[in-house]
């Protein structure tokens, strides 16, 4: 791993509010994976190399305003979908929950991409992690924003999970756990655009589907493809520190650390994050 780089703002937080952008011309559909599901997706097309959007537990296929038009503009063709439960997608079957990572693969194979990038934020993290402890070879890179990673199996990264959220964390409400601090007090509007597409993403109880790798040191270290790990300085969830363990024993990753902001930097730091993130797939992509 890299020496950590920290890309720290102007100085003044309510001089930043960046307006949703004009969407960019897209097709929307569904791609069917195992047991009858279908996954929705908007893709915009184009000969560009391919990058998937996996979204965070709050959002959805929706989620990703600011990183479609700025990847489309940047020469990639960028697919955002919902999982399995998230709005336009099947609704998740407890009995058959499928394996997330195994749809994201079915997803791939549906639009015919050979090999893509995937950036991920949250708990889409932890799919795009399974997907690369099996499959890196289908990855041009991996993108990890604010994941805390909770199915590894590692005692002392489950204990530090656990010491980072206390008790009666996880019944706040999704703003206050998912937006920094520095966002809310800044862009009132910003917020309540992320709070409703964060309330009609799912389509009942946060759907929690099975792994097709047993995820610990070892499964993390065979992730061959190049990886950039993003933290935010103010994440309540995934600290840096938490990452930072992850992003360790990846072989080819980078790490980078935005300063004041939260779990969701995709959506409080957009073009920040679009900038990281499109400079690390022209440099690393393979």
């Amino acid at each position: 791993m890299t020496a950590p780089l920290r890309v720290d703002f102007p100085e003044d937080f309510f001089a930043r509010s960046e307006p949703i952008p004009r969407p960019p011309p897209t097709r929307q559909g569904l791609a069917p994976v195992a047991g009858g599901a279908n996954l929705f997706f908007i893709d915009t097309g184009g000969g560009g190399p391919a990058v998937i959007l996996s979204h965070p537990a709050t959002g959805s296929a929706h989620m990703w305003p600011y990183q479609l038009p700025a990847f489309a503009a940047a020469g990639f063709r960028v697919i955002a979908y919902s999982r399995r439960g998230y709005s336009g997608s099947s609704p998740l079957d407890v009995a058959g929950a499928g394996v997330a990572s195994d749809d994201l693969e079915a997803l791939a194979d549906h639009l015919e991409l050979e090999t893509f990038a995937c950036v991920a934020s949250a708990a889409g993290c932890s799919v795009l992690l399974d997907f690369a402890a099996s499959r890196s070879s289908r990855l041009s890179a991996a993108i990890f924003s604010g994941g805390s990673f909770s199915g590894l199996a590692e005692p002392e990264h489950e204990a530090a999970i656990k010491r980072v959220a206390l008790p009666g964390f996880e019944e706040m409400p999704s703003e206050f756990k998912e937006l920094g601090p520095s966002y809310r007090a800044a862009n009132p509007a910003g917020a309540e655009a992320w709070i409703a597409l964060e309330r009609k993403a799912c389509l009942g109880p946060r759907p929690l589907m099975r792994r097709a790798n047993r995820l610990d040191w070892k499964s993390v270290a065979g992730v061959s493809a190049p990886s950039l790990f993003v933290a935010g300085a103010a994440d309540l969830y995934a600290p840096p520190a938490l990452l930072r363990q992850v992003a360790a024993r990846v072989p080819d990753s980078e790490f980078v650390i935005l300063a004041e902001t939260g779990h969701s930097a995709y959506w409080e730091r957009p073009s920040l994050f679009n900038d990281v993130a499109v400079d690390f797939l022209r440099r690393r992509a393979r």
